[in-house]
Formats: structure tokens, C-alpha cells, sequence
């Protein structure tokens, strides 16, 4: 058998019968059906996007964030946290807690494919393990503590880290405070985001009674951030607006009242009546006064940073054009405790 090598006239030539007639002149390659053609031009290839191409910008990883659901693509976790570390998210843990619950959900909803995404997550410089930690511990996964084994030979400057996590000297995700700052509250809607899940918003839904507290300024502060968040989200995310309208018949009374507020502010889009109810309740302790009430200060301006990042103050990672509803980059937290300081 001969093996004929041929493209354009050659294949007539050389594998054509004895008597196939021969072109007089050649112009291009012979394509026997349709005579001749223009020379192929040489094939070019365009280079694939890179995940760095993908994430370029903050406004590149919101927009991955408020999309995700709508198409989840979780084997670009890794990618995205990378991104994250690389424009500088979490270098101020007030205004991190939402990257990093969006993440930490990801790999949380994924179990099959966690150790594969976080093993993706390296190389990374030292200071940055410990983003990975938390992301492995704010999981929620079952087996968090043996990730975070499997890892620690490549994160060994950051042994003492590890050992808090595994000892429950900090916090994993089902142990979270709400009442200690700003961040759980992100780290929570982070979550939600990522998975759409209930169970976030359970939690979130939990302490709206703290919204009435009248003696304790951190709970009070904290229960109308969640308040006012719940309603601002529930405004622009049908889903979330689904959700939380079953919960008014399983929760205490306290909660389902103050729920039902949420739920109305949401529906006709007076969001702005809840942020009021709240500034008036703040002022009001503070005036008063209370047990915690030295604790104020701390309240009215750790967040400031976080909160000029957030929707309400039209910030840059969380651009409601792009749109993750209301808060993105501490703005949950932040925005809140900026909105509800009061004026000078």
C-alpha cells in the first residue's frame, strides 16, 4: 500500500488515476470539486485567556461574584482568591470579611472538589497564608480541621495560626459572634452570595431582635446592621425576598415582627424608614447612656473604612451598577456602622 502525502494539486497528481487530466496552469491548491482555490493562509491561534486576564480589575471580581450564582463556576475559586490577595482586599480585616465568606462558601458548597482548589491556591508568599486558613476554616466544611493538616506543611510560618483554629482557640465558621464586630456579619452574607443558601440568612435573621436592644450598644448596633442589610438586599434579590418570607411564621415573636418590617421595607422600597428607626435607637443609648455605652466610640469609627467601601457610599468594590446587592468589601458591616454614626 502507498501512503499519499498530498495536499493541494498533488493529491490528483500523484494519487489520481494514470489518465486524470492535468491542469495547464496552477494558480492554488486543486480541489477537484470546485476547481482552484486561493492558497490557505496560515492558521493563527489566539492565545487563551489567563485567569489574571479574567481578574484584572476589582470590578472584574465583583462582577465574578454577582454572577456566580447565576453560573457557578467554582473551579475558579482559586483564581479569584489570588486576584483578591493581588488587588489587596484583604489587607484591612474590616473591609475582607465579604471576599472572604464569598470564597469560604465556594469551597464549602463543593466538597468533592475543596482539597483540589485549595491546593490551586498555592504558591502564595508567606504573609498570605493566612487568608487560606480562614477561607479552610470559615468553610463550614465537616472536615475543615483535616484540610487544614493536610495544608499546614506548606503554610509552616504560620504554625501558631494553625494550631488556634485546631484547638477552637478562634472561631470556625458555626462558632462565629455575631456581637464581635463587623466582620462575621460580612463573612455571613459571603456565604449567601457564593450559595444562595438559607442557612446564612438564618443566622443573619437570628439576632434582628438585638435591633431593639436598649442596653447594649454593640447588639444594637450590630442587630440594625442586619436589619437594614436583610431589607436593602431583599430589595434588589428576589431570591433572598423568597426566602425570608416563610421565616416570619417559625421565628419567636420578637424576630417575626421585627422581620415583617424587614419584609415591607423591602417589597415597597422604603429602605430608608429602617436606616432612620436605626440612627434614632443608636443616638438615643448613646444619650442615655449604658453599661457598654464607653464602648461607642469604637463602634461609631472602626468601620468607617469598611463602610466608605460599601453600596451606600457608592463604593468601589461594591458598585451597585455591577451589582452584588447593597454590600461588598465590609459594607455589610461597614457601611452600616457609618451610616448609623451619628452626624457632628
Amino acid at each position: 500500500m502507498h501512503v499519499c502525502l498530498a495536499a493541494a494539486a498533488a493529491v490528483i497528481i500523484a494519487c489520481g488515476p494514470a489518465h486524470a487530466a492535468q491542469p495547464t496552469t496552477t494558480t492554488g491548491p486543486w480541489t477537484g470539486a470546485t476547481g482552484f482555490t486561493k492558497p490557505a493562509q496560515p492558521r493563527t491561534t489566539t492565545p487563551r485567556p489567563t485567569a489574571r486576564d479574567r481578574f484584572t480589575t476589582a470590578d472584574d471580581v465583583v462582577a465574578f461574584m454577582n454572577g456566580y450564582r447565576a453560573k457557578p463556576e467554582p473551579k475558579l475559586a482559586a483564581d479569584a482568591l489570588k486576584a483578591m490577595i493581588r488587588l489587596g482586599v484583604f489587607r484591612d480585616g474590616d473591609t475582607s470579611g465579604m471576599h472572604l465568606g464569598f470564597i469560604a462558601g465556594i469551597i464549602g458548597a463543593n466538597p468533592a472538589t475543596a482539597e483540589a482548589q485549595i491546593a490551586k491556591m498555592f504558591p502564595l508568599p508567606p504573609e498570605d497564608h493566612a487568608v487560606v486558613i480562614k477561607v479552610i476554616a470559615l468553610s463550614g466544611l465537616a472536615n475543615w480541621k483535616q484540610l487544614l493538616v493536610t495544608f499546614t506543611e506548606r503554610m509552616p510560618a504560620r504554625a501558631v495560626l494553625i494550631e488556634r483554629y485546631m484547638s477552637d482557640k478562634l472561631p470556625a465558621l458555626a462558632d462565629l459572634a455575631l456581637d464581635a464586630g463587623p466582620a462575621p456579619l460580612d463573612i455571613l452574607w459571603g456565604h449567601y452570595f457564593a450559595t444562595g443558601s438559607i442557612e446564612p440568612i438564618l443566622r443573619i435573621v437570628s439576632i434582628l431582635k438585638w435591633s431593639k436592644d436598649a442596653n447594649n450598644t454593640e447588639r444594637l448596633t450590630v442587630g440594625s446592621m442586619a436589619k437594614f442589610t436583610l431589607a436593602t438586599n431583599a430589595s434588589r434579590d428576589m431570591d433572598l425576598l423568597r426566602l425570608l418570607k416563610p421565616l416570619v411564621s417559625v421565628e419567636p415573636k420578637p424576630n417575626a415582627a421585627i422581620l415583617r418590617e424587614v419584609i415591607e421595607a423591602a417589597e415597597i422600597g422604603d429602605v430608608g424608614r429602617i436606616r432612620k428607626d436605626a440612627l434614632s435607637a443608636i443616638e438615643t443609648l448613646k444619650v442615655k447612656g449604658s453599661e457598654n455605652s464607653r464602648n461607642y466610640a469604637w463602634w461609631g469609627t472602626a468601620g468607617q473604612t469598611a463602610l466608605a467601601l460599601g453600596c451606600i457610599a457608592g463604593s468601589a468594590l461594591g458598585q451597585v451598577g455591577i451589582g452584588i446587592p447593597c454590600v461588598v468589601g465590609g459594607a455589610v458591616s461597614g457601611a452600616a456602622i457609618k451610616a448609623f454614626a451619628p452626624k457632628e
